[in-house]
């Protein structure tokens, strides 16, 4: 009953935490940026450069605090610090006041998702509970993907742009107050080896000592690096290919939400034998499919279609690739490990913003979008064999450090 009540809180906080901030990215930041600051695609790459390397800082400082600490606590204290730098960025009425404005923002709000993504086997250690904690965690994510873009949507064509930041930082609070309520038991610290940055680092040896976990997040920075070319460039296919407004921007945000909530639905439903590599390998092909469905024509009706199908396929690789990861890290390594995860995500969305600019300008917004999705179709079938084998090689039940090889000083014990 009380690992329920527990879950339906994350669930909760996580929900509204997603909901403001979806809606502040994609109506606050991006629309911001290309609608009514008229960012070029380099300007907007610099935007976006900053908010990941943000996210990257925030992201692996997030791992060292959850095992420091606890995700209760850093996901409660997280939110309390996002209040004002939410607000803040309605201030910014010019690119460089919000790469500033947007970075600290980032900076702040990654502590909330990484303690958001290792909360589930805090909750339990029972591998089928776990997968089930996974798939509602990221579906109310998924849910909040729905209603925030449209929430935002909302706002912009009968308000004000920055009312979404007002709106993120009153979800924030009522979600830091939900967390509040969760109960856990104390929380046991991993020990301490050097300073914050050591212990960051540390997580990284960890992540790639274990085959299995190097393997899923490298999975997912394959997603990532196709992500980080739409966030380059996908406001600018909507404003100068397809010829719309930025409501249409969170429009079909919203429907590419709902095919996350589709996608984790289908995922809480599969069969404990799925939660593979293989399937994970599988799972970002249909998502790369999606991506260039989702960009090959200006018509809106393709482009829905699009939406909800790379939805579906992210709404079952992401709770995915986080069930795998937790079922093969070990315990008192987990939030650096989810921490060396996220900064894999946010440097895969960074790296695209080198050069999507540059390929824009020489092939095109719409060519270039599409060669990101086909990118990751063509790894996941490069990807494919080595995921077999990977799974055949795989221990029964969770894997321990000694399976791992990891390299370190410090003690470990098995994965519960």
């Amino acid at each position: 009953m009380l690992y329920r009540r527990n879950l339906m809180r994350v669930v909760a906080a996580r929900f509204l935490s997603r909901a403001g901030s979806e809606a502040a990215f994609f109506i606050g930041v991006w629309g911001k940026a290309a609608f009514e600051l008229q960012a070029t695609a380099t300007q907007l790459a610099v935007v976006m450069f900053a908010l990941s390397m943000a996210l990257i800082i925030g992201s692996a400082a997030g791992g060292v605090l959850v095992d420091r600490y606890g995700p209760k606590n850093v996901l409660i204290y997280s939110h309390v610090l996002f209040v004002p730098a939410a607000l803040a960025v309605v201030l910014a009425d010019s690119i460089p006041r919000l790469v500033v404005l947007a970075g600290i923002w980032g900076l702040v709000g990654a502590p909330v998702l990484t303690a958001g993504a290792s909360f589930a086997p805090f909750l339990t250690s029972h591998a089928e509970e776990l997968k089930r904690a996974n798939a509602l965690i990221e579906g109310a994510g998924s849910a909040a993907f729905v209603l925030g873009p449209a929430l935002g949507a909302i706002i912009a064509r009968y308000a004000t742009v920055d009312l979404v930041f007002y709106v993120d930082a009153g979800a924030s609070v009522v979600a830091a107050i939900i967390a509040w309520s969760i109960v856990l038991p104390p929380h046991v610290p991993s020990p301490k080896s050097g300073g914050a940055f050591a212990e960051a680092t540390r997580g990284l040896r960890v992540t790639y000592s274990i085959p299995s976990v190097r393997f899923y997040v490298l999975a997912g920075t394959t997603v990532w690096l196709g992500f980080g070319v739409f966030g380059a460039l996908e406001p600018l296919f909507f404003r100068d290919v397809v010829g719309v407004g930025v409501e249409m921007i969170g429009w079909m945000n919203s429907l590419v939400g709902l095919g996350f909530v589709l996608g984790a639905f289908a995922f809480d439903r599969l069969p404990g034998s799925t939660v593979s590599a293989k399937a994970l390998t599988l799972s970002i092909g249909a998502i790369g499919l999606g991506a260039v469905l989702y960009v090959l024509t200006p018509r809106i009706a393709v482009i829905a279609m699009g939406a909800l199908a790379l939805g579906t396929a992210a709404g079952v690789f992401s709770p995915l690739q986080r069930t795998l990861i937790h079922r093969d890290t070990p315990h008192e390594y987990l939030g650096r490990v989810i921490g060396a995860s996220e900064v894999h995500h946010r440097g895969g969305e960074l790296l695209p913003l080198a050069f999507a600019p540059l390929l824009a300008a020489t092939f095109g917004v719409q060519p270039t979008l599409i060669a990101g999705g086909l990118g990751m179709v063509v790894i996941a079938l490069a990807a494919l064999m080595a995921a077999t084998r990977l799974d055949r090689a795989m221990p029964p039940g969770p894997v321990e450090l000694a399976h791992a090889s990891v390299t370190t000083d410090e003690p470990i014990s098995p994965n519960p």
